[in-house]
């Protein structure tokens, strides 16, 4: 310590002063935000006369369900929250190590518990497609879990145990496959039977806000603009002129102009071609303009991780005979995909926090929410204790998906964090 702080007389000068700002910062705001503040009130104006001087958190707690929820309705609100838990247990087994195709139940989140999702928040009556979609999605849950179960406890799958029950062993293995589709069929009409005529509340897309919506908004972004950059920064790399002429203009006119001038864009632009009579409501047309916005970043990085895999190593999957999509998925991307984690993830974090610029187009976001906050009569001119509060979710999160991204990143990538 005393050879990097107090090594000089100017050095200790200098470690002195910045030792008493950050007292006197840190102590400051220990007496604002804990000591002196008011954490149960009716209004600022009580806030102000309990202590003046001292942080109104009674703000905070008396709009707390505004600021998760927005103004969806408060006896639907369950749905949210058994959406998100059904999304922590659609992805639990992924990290139970003897579960067998773990990988299925990621894709499976990403592709199919949307339509479980999208139902629970919006709620309403449904037409054939999405009624396939929901129960189909609800027996998926039910065969991951059965398969998982049945791996934890016998080391079989689902597949495997269908085609004992069926009494298939000694069938070939190419009839196997119907054991399984037998069980989902089954399984299928059984949610049928008590899921088919569920029919929750609707609630209008308008309604939704808060940090809710920013979940929404930012998971739809991250799980499409992934595979989309990723498409698209093949695409650039084709040997085809006009798909790379395609996406080498999609992806640097996307990136010549800032989010808000595409999402005003997708407001006003998206409808006109949409065929007549079809309408997307303003939220749908801010994820589009969200998707694509970022698909074109992600396609730069991705881009970037493409280039670090040696060529040799295309020319060796194509000296084994294998066509260029297999070469992709088996070999390059794969190591593209362990160079690129910190970059993605960036851009995941990016996401996230542009998220807030909705609330320019009119979407009650959890900023646009907690700036409502200072202009309710009850609470005017309190200001800097929701963006406080706010700044702590955001970092709170993205610190969460930083942290967790270097953990995958020693995970899939053999430690290379730690090596660098």
């Amino acid at each position: 310590m005393r050879e990097n702080l107090f090594y000089s007389w100017l050095s200790t000068a200098i470690t002195l002063i910045g030792l008493y700002f950050i007292y006197t910062t840190v102590t400051g705001l220990y007496h604002w935000g804990v000591a002196d503040a008011v954490w149960e009130a009716s209004s600022r104006r009580e806030c102000l006369d309990q202590s003046p001087h001292g942080a109104c958190w009674a703000g905070i707690s008396a709009w707390y369900n505004s600021i998760i929820y927005g103004r969806y309705p408060d006896e639907e609100q369950w749905r949210i929250n058994l959406a998100f838990g059904l999304l922590i247990f659609w992805m639990l087994p992924i990290w139970l190590e003897k579960v067998q195709a773990r990988a299925w139940f990621g894709i499976s989140a990403v592709l199919i518990f949307p339509f479980l999702a999208g139902y629970l928040f919006a709620g309403g009556a449904r037409g054939w497609f999405m009624q396939f979609a929901l129960l189909g999605a609800i027996a998926t849950l039910i065969c991951n879990w059965l398969h998982a179960v049945l791996c934890v406890l016998t080391g079989n799958g689902l597949p495997k145990t269908a085609v004992a029950l069926l009494g298939m062993t000694n069938k070939p293995d190419r009839l196997h496959k119907y054991a399984l589709a037998t069980v989902v069929v089954v399984i299928f009409a059984i949610v049928y039977a008590f899921f088919g005529s569920w029919e929750p509340v609707q609630v209008k897309t308008n309604l939704w806000g808060g940090l809710f919506l920013t979940f929404v908004i930012a998971g739809i972004g991250i799980t499409v603009s992934l595979p989309m950059g990723i498409l698209l920064a093949l695409a650039r790399r084709s040997e085809l002129p006009a798909v790379k002429v395609l996406a080498v203009s999609f992806i640097e006119l996307v990136r010549s102009v800032p989010l808000i001038t595409v999402l005003f864009m997708a407001v006003t632009m998206v409808p006109l071609f949409l065929p007549q009579g079809v309408e997307l409501n303003k939220l749908v047309q801010a994820i589009v303009g969200v998707c694509l916005f970022f698909s074109a970043y992600m396609a730069e990085t991705v881009r970037g991780g493409l280039q670090v895999v040696a060529v040799g190593q295309t020319e060796a999957a194509k000296s084994l005979g294998l066509g260029y999509w297999r070469t992709m998925y088996l070999v390059v991307l794969p190591q593209a995909l362990k160079a690129m984690i910190p970059n993605i993830v960036s851009n995941f974090i990016a996401l996230f926090k542009d998220t807030t610029l909705v609330s320019i187009i009119g979407l009650y976001d959890m900023l646009l929410m907690l700036k409502a906050i200072g202009r309710n009569s009850s609470w005017i001119g309190l200001h800097h204790e929701p963006l406080i509060f706010g700044a702590a979710i955001y970092f709170i999160i993205c610190f969460a998906m930083s942290k967790y991204s270097q953990h995958l990143e020693n995970v899939v990538g053999g430690g290379a964090s730690n090596k660098r």
